[in-house]
């Protein structure tokens, strides 16, 4: 890419360059899991990884367990 062509733009230079917009639950694919899948969110997602493993089965189940409770 020719970056003479391009208008400047204060602060773009320092962009990456396969910057992405971010999503629900971050760069981890399990938080993103959880977080799409249940109604946790993405911290609450987290914590539950920290504590229990990444086992999406077990994670699951533990999400819909804190949903009946809550």
């Amino acid at each position: 890419m020719d970056k003479s062509k391009l208008p400047h733009r204060p602060g773009a230079g320092r962009a990456a360059q396969d910057a992405r917009l971010p999503t629900k639950g971050g760069d981890d694919p399990d938080v993103r899991f959880l977080a799409e899948n249940t109604d946790l969110s993405p911290k609450q997602a987290r914590e539950l990884i920290r504590e229990h493993g990444h086992d999406r089965d077990k994670l699951l189940e533990i999400a819909r367990t804190m949903k009946a409770e809550g």
